[in-house]
């Protein structure tokens, strides 16, 4: 059980504190309800630039890194599709100068033109390192594209579609980003640590209540456009090995049926106890090497992904190990296939892991900044994944085996 207190400020800003007197750290998490589905095609990449600008300087406070370091903290952040997170850790005699540290670029950034050159840069380099420069890079930029409509923001990562982007990326449009998603309502701060609930409540107040609401607006995203007939696309690179992706469609977060996509993939591919591996892998005919499957669950409509790393680039081995992975989905829809034993073993993987996420105070910040946000209370996580029973499992394997899916061939170079 995870102890909290919550409330929210006259400005929006909604606060959950957990008191952990057994640490001598108070850990810190700012999260924003923004991501790359607030962009628009023609300049993507902007969320993840601009938690890099977050350290750049704020209307008091020009070096955001150096004052945390001199009060013995560090930090961190990331930007996904829907969210971007900030998080803090900081010796308890200490932790006010989180507060304004925090605070301080909540309120407002220098937006320096050194400091978006300085950025713009990183940001360039990092696109470069990671999507052009490593095998399979720009897997999921072909995949996105191939299963999303072109103006859905899930159609291509977070870290944009090209570097071109980010180059032309203007003044204004810092400003704008900045103003119009940047704001105590539409953030959520989570503590977690040595410090007490009032006093947490006296320094979010202090320093946190005199911000204005900037009042977003409401987000309304497009129908994502899903292929209705079966799909494969072909990528050719300079990588080692053939690699096989299948996404398949299915529901959002917050939704019965997306916990239970959760469940179908722990019961396909977490260890090597689990379907993919033991049937694919171990026991198969030698065309499979490798074998996963994982969720990438969003606040919109997500993907189930099946992937397998085959023997050979041959066009039948790709065939079978195609039909072998969705071989595997299907038989979770044959009622009786999944054992009650099977399931509960599911379970407690869900429960060991969900136990070793909050194990410290930075982990429990940012998960209780997310349950927050989606207005759950974090002390349920488990016990609504435990609703899922077996008919659950092959209702939704049976649906998602039928859905039109898009598959990826990524292919060494000839």
């Amino acid at each position: 059980m995870i102890e909290t207190c919550r409330y929210t400020l006259p400005n929006g800003l909604r606060v959950i504190h957990n008191y952990e007197p057994s640490t001598v750290m108070v850990a810190v998490d700012v999260l924003y309800d923004t991501g790359s589905r607030d962009e628009s095609r023609d300049l993507t990449g902007i969320a993840h630039l601009f938690e890099h600008l977050m350290f750049g300087g704020s209307v008091n406070i020009p070096d955001f890194d150096r004052e945390l370091e001199d009060a013995g903290g560090e930090n961190n952040a990331w930007t996904s599709n829907d969210f971007t997170n900030f998080y803090d850790v900081v010796p308890a005699q200490n932790v006010e100068t989180v507060f304004h540290l925090e605070s301080d670029r909540m309120l407002g950034l220098a937006f320096s033109r050194r400091a978006l050159d300085v950025q713009r840069r990183v940001v360039i380099e990092e696109f470069k390192q990671q999507c052009l420069n490593r095998p399979y890079g720009d897997m999921m930029h072909a995949l996105r594209a191939a299963l999303y409509q072109p103006d859905h923001p899930y159609s291509w990562p977070v870290i944009g579609l090209t570097p071109e982007h980010i180059e032309r990326v203007t003044d204004d449009d810092i400003h704008r980003w900045f103003y119009a998603r940047y704001a105590p309502d539409n953030a959520v701060l989570a503590i977690s640590g040595n410090l007490p609930c009032d006093r947490g409540r006296q320094l979010v107040e202090k320093w946190f209540g005199d911000i204005p609401a900037r009042h977003p607006g409401v987000r309304v995203m497009p129908d994502p456009g899903f292929p209705d007939t079966d799909r494969t696309v072909t990528v050719e690179g300079p990588v080692p090995h053939p690699l096989i992706v299948i996404a398949i469609p299915m529901d959002p977060y917050g939704t019965h049926d997306y916990r239970v996509a959760d469940c179908i993939t722990d019961l396909l591919a977490a260890g090597r106890s689990t379907r993919l591996y033991r049937h694919l892998v171990a026991d198969g005919d030698g065309s499979i090497i490798e074998a996963d499957a994982s969720i990438a669950g969003a606040e919109g409509p997500g993907f189930v992904m099946l992937n397998a790393r085959p023997a050979s680039a041959d066009p039948d081995t790709l065939d079978r190990v195609e039909a072998a992975l969705l071989g595997e989905l299907r038989r979770l829809a044959t009622p009786g296939d999944v054992s009650a034993h099977e399931l509960e073993r599911a379970f407690n993987r869900f429960e060991s892991t969900f136990a070793l996420s909050n194990y410290d105070a930075l982990s429990k910040a940012q998960n209780l900044a997310l349950a927050e946000i989606h207005g759950e209370d974090i002390n349920d996580t488990v016990a609504l994944q435990r609703t899922v029973t077996l008919g659950d499992i092959a209702r939704v394997a049976g649906i998602l085996a039928s859905r039109p899916h898009v598959t990826l061939r990524y292919l060494p170079r000839q």
